[in-house]
């Protein structure tokens, strides 16, 4: 007998038996069941929190207090599933459910994110047109630069003022490391902007003179990597923030922050420290923006109209006066900066015209 063939006779010969419907398991709730709706819940009893910090889908998020304060808990939160593509970034002021105690393994879920006043961003390079938000809600951008180890950069600091003007952010430029060279001549390329500068060595850093700029301010801290950034957001907050060395064969400085994170001045305020970079890529800028990071260096004698090309719009008087001397080398160089920037975003040389 093979083990297909049936052995009850009782079941008239059919193989394994008579099938009786009544034989068919039936699942409870099969999947599916339900009607679907696009109703979402409106959690109107949602708790209000600041985002501090992101690390791999998951939020540092600060409740229970102003920004001022002193008080308050962080809780660990993820992002809630209605909230789709919509991203969630460090300044980011935004709506929890779930878990808030604030202990060991629980979680809580961000389920709505407030307009943001303004949003520190930059793309990949400057011929990529997708932005990358960094920081949100914050007031100033403080632009850190190393006297020496490693050499100033200019245009890179000229990057990093229109993104600050292009995002509504006051610019301030620190110049660290100044025991080691002095910062007078680089300081020179950005006379024409008025610009408040603040300056400290590496064992001697001047709070009085941070915290008056930083006071009762989200102040976002923005430098090539090894400049001492993450040195100097530790002696602000007490923080200890990973920190680097700069490499003596390449003169380049090593990433020591994988994030950007929010931390509290001592003495008030707050002070986002970001991720070294050695590029920052402007695809996303309106070229009319380029002129406010380059004041007198490089001001249309009048506005550009909607609808004209920015090539079109201005006089280009600027050109004449460098080519008579009248801005000095400095100035000369300022023009090449702006030139370049403005031939990266796609417009023409104003040089040409």
């Amino acid at each position: 007998m093979s083990w297909w063939e049936d052995t009850d006779a009782d079941d008239d010969d059919e193989p394994w038996g008579a099938f009786d419907e009544s034989s068919a398991r039936v699942r409870p709730n099969p999947k599916g069941s339900r009607p679907r709706t696009k109703v979402r819940p409106a959690h109107q009893d949602a708790t209000p929190g600041w985002v501090t910090g992101v690390d791999r889908g998951r939020y540092a998020v600060l409740i229970d207090q102003g920004l001022a304060g002193a008080d308050g808990r962080t809780v660990v939160a993820t992002k809630a599933r209605e909230l789709g593509r919509k991203s969630v970034v460090t300044g980011d002021h935004v709506s929890l459910v779930g878990d808030l105690s604030g202990e060991p393994g629980t979680l809580a879920r961000v389920v709505r994110v407030a307009d943001r006043t303004t949003f520190l961003r930059r793309s990949a390079d400057d011929t990529d047109d997708v932005e990358r938000v960094i920081v949100a809600n914050a007031d100033q951008l403080l632009i850190v630069v190393a006297a020496a180890d490693p050499e100033p950069r200019p245009r890179l600091v000229d990057r990093y003022l229109v993104a600050a003007f292009d995002a509504g952010l006051d610019p301030i430029l620190c110049i660290t490391k100044t025991d080691r060279a002095d910062p007078g001549s680089f300081l020179d390329h950005f006379a024409c902007l008025d610009l408040r500068i603040v300056t400290s060595a590496r064992d001697a850093v001047p709070l009085d003179a941070f915290h008056t700029v930083l006071d009762g301010h989200v102040t976002v801290a923005v430098g090539h990597s090894g400049v001492g950034k993450s040195t100097l957001v530790n002696a602000l907050t007490g923080a200890d923030r990973a920190t680097g060395v700069v490499n003596a064969v390449t003169g380049r400085g090593r990433h020591t922050s994988s994030s950007s994170v929010a931390l509290r001045v001592r003495d008030g305020g707050w002070i986002i420290d970001t991720p070294g970079v050695r590029s920052f890529g402007l695809g996303h800028i309106d070229p009319a923006n380029v002129f406010r990071a380059f004041a007198a260096h490089a001001v249309p004698v009048r506005p550009p109209a909607d609808g004209i090309p920015l090539a079109e719009a201005h006089d280009w008087e600027i050109v004449d006066r460098v080519a008579e001397g009248e801005l000095g080398p400095t100035g000369v160089e300022r023009l090449d900066s702006f030139r370049a920037l403005l031939t990266a975003l796609g417009e023409d040389d104003p040089a040409t015209e």
